[in-house]
């Protein structure tokens, strides 16, 4: 268990910290909603953190490789679907955001069956740093800052939807010829 891979666990553990602060009293505690984004945050931080870590000191390990990716998931997909509950998202957004995930995660378990790794691409990389600060400026729900959090929800969802697309064309055959 190196450091990489503590700080992905560390991730999953802050998802039911975060999930309490920010439902606490129905999302209605301005201060809970803060500390519910500092842990996002942090959290988020973890991630970043974990894979320079890794590939600098050549730490990546098999549960690194499994772990981050569905750690990552988890925290997006529990502030996403708690967003849904406190009616600051339409589940629609959260339903396509999801299937995107799934999707993904799908090719790739099919690319590594084949020996094939896909890598993140930057609309990838795009669209989940549009996703963090959308869910960041969703938790804090400051009013001033409405048109903002609209349009970077938006964006999320428009790269979203890009970065799927551009990950089915780049890789379309790893399903149509069982190889790349």
């Amino acid at each position: 268990m190196n450091l990489p891979n503590k700080l992905t666990v560390l991730r999953v553990l802050m998802i039911p910290f975060f999930v309490a602060a920010l439902m606490w009293e129905g999302g209605g505690s301005q201060a809970m909603r803060w500390a519910a984004a500092a842990i996002f945050v942090v959290a988020s931080l973890t991630d970043l953190l974990d894979g320079k870590i890794a590939r600098k000191y050549n730490l990546v390990t098999n549960f690194g490789k499994f772990m981050d990716p569905l750690a990552d998931k988890l925290l997006v997909c529990s502030a996403l679907i708690c967003l849904i509950q406190l009616g600051q998202l339409p589940a629609w957004m959260v339903i396509i955001i999801i299937s995107r995930e799934f999707i993904i995660s799908g090719f790739r378990l099919v690319a590594s069956d084949n020996g094939v790794v896909i890598a993140a691409s930057y609309w990838g990389k795009f669209k989940t740093t549009f996703q963090m600060i959308a869910v960041i400026l969703k938790i804090v729900n400051i009013p001033a800052l409405a048109l903002v959090t609209e349009v970077c929800v938006w964006i999320a969802l428009i790269l979203t939807v890009v970065s799927l697309v551009d990950y089915l064309i780049k890789n379309h055959k790893v399903l149509t010829e069982g190889s790349m």
